[in-house]
């Protein structure tokens, strides 16, 4: 497996990429209150939006089977505030030492291979490197039940070859209110 990093998608790829992008994240419609999975429009602005690097993860053939979005410049990645980062961590955010990961989306035919490690390997590298830190959001679905927080900890744990700091920076509940008489009808 190879990780390439580039700032936008090819245009032969761009179905691949949806394809994969869309297979992966499909079940959290159902599983999840706030959207993950981005309109096809936006996929492509973000697939283009040269702010934005794109890991691509292909197999020994040459195939897509693993893609990430990573950077740095965060007023570029849709519905987070960059003034939090800007607070929280001054002098990092002006040094752009804190990397936000949009997605890491695997291949259904992939989930047993290591492109999930490769693309993360790839964005420690960046941020490691660079003394910086990063940033990610994961639904609850997702680190309840598949356990991404812990995962992602132990891997950059491994990684970076000791421990490291890691903290749920925010969190945002979903409420409902049922009235009897609405669940009766």
């Amino acid at each position: 497996m190879l990780v390439k990093i580039v700032d936008q998608i090819p245009d032969e790829m761009q179905k691949a990429a949806w394809d994969l992008y869309q297979g992966a994240f499909e079940d959290l419609r159902a599983l999840a209150v706030q959207r993950h999975l981005m309109y096809r429009s936006e996929f492509d602005e973000v697939m283009n939006d040269p702010r934005i690097d794109k890991y691509l993860c292909l197999d020994d053939g040459g195939r897509l089977c693993g893609l990430s979005t990573f950077t740095n410049d965060l007023p570029a990645v849709p519905l987070i505030a960059p003034e939090y980062f800007e607070r929280r961590w001054p002098d990092l955010y002006l040094q752009n030492k804190i990397w936000y990961v949009g997605f890491t989306a695997v291949g259904t035919d992939a989930r047993d291979t290591r492109a999930f490690a490769e693309l993360v390997e790839a964005m420690h590298r960046t941020a490691y490197d660079r003394n910086g830190m990063i940033a990610i959001d994961y639904c609850r679905f997702n680190d309840d039940e598949r356990n991404f927080g812990k995962v992602v900890r132990l891997m950059l744990r491994r990684l970076s070859g000791g421990p490291i700091r890691s903290e749920c920076m925010d969190q945002q509940s979903f409420w409902i209110y049922e009235f009897p008489t609405a669940a009766a009808a």
